[in-house]
């Protein structure tokens, strides 16, 4: 699909709404984590997340980013100082031209203003494409992951992941974009 080379000034990045979750399943694609999706936002709505998507204006969801804010595991997120960045997703054909730069930007601003001074995520060692995007953005790895970790499908079928990955994590030190 070509793009007009104006197309991410069209984009609106916003927090997610309810009615956002069947968009999340990307026509079929992750259908699979439908109760995942549902316990995420059910997070948000205690408070214990930030959910963002990336839309053009009622056509379709073309990105997606969560934030989880306080976390069993304290050096993912401590629900003071460190939050963890999970979930983050752009549909193929909007990839490579800034959009997840800009997710991040407002992700890290917005985690800035309410008092988070550290990011940290999670990115598969075969993940090149995203390792080389959050490296450019500034995190590092710090430690090696062994990715595993299970969830309950729409079928209610335990379903069990292993993806070794990478735990990255950068110090923020500011506003990205002022006026955010």
């Amino acid at each position: 699909m070509m793009l007009p080379a104006d197309w991410l000034s069209r984009v609106r990045i916003r927090l997610m709404q309810r009615t956002d979750l069947p968009a999340l399943e990307w026509e079929g694609e992750f259908t699979h984590f439908r109760r995942l999706f549902a316990d995420t936002y059910a997070r948000y709505e205690d408070g214990g997340a930030v959910l963002w998507v990336a839309e053009f204006p009622n056509e379709l969801l073309i990105g997606q980013l969560f934030v989880q804010l306080n976390s069993e595991r304290p050096e993912l997120a401590d629900g003071a100082t460190r939050a963890y960045v999970h979930g983050f997703r752009i549909r193929p054909a909007y990839r490579r031209g800034g959009l997840g730069t800009l997710m991040m930007a407002i992700v890290e601003d917005d985690l800035f203003r309410r008092g988070f001074r550290m990011v940290s995520l999670n990115v598969a060692r075969v993940n090149y494409k995203a390792q080389r995007l959050y490296d450019r953005l500034g995190y590092r790895v710090v430690a090696a992951e062994p990715g595993e970790w299970s969830y309950i499908d729409q079928n209610d079928m335990l379903r069990y992941v292993s993806e070794p990955a990478w735990r990255m994590q950068k110090t923020l030190r500011g506003l990205n974009r002022p006026g955010w």
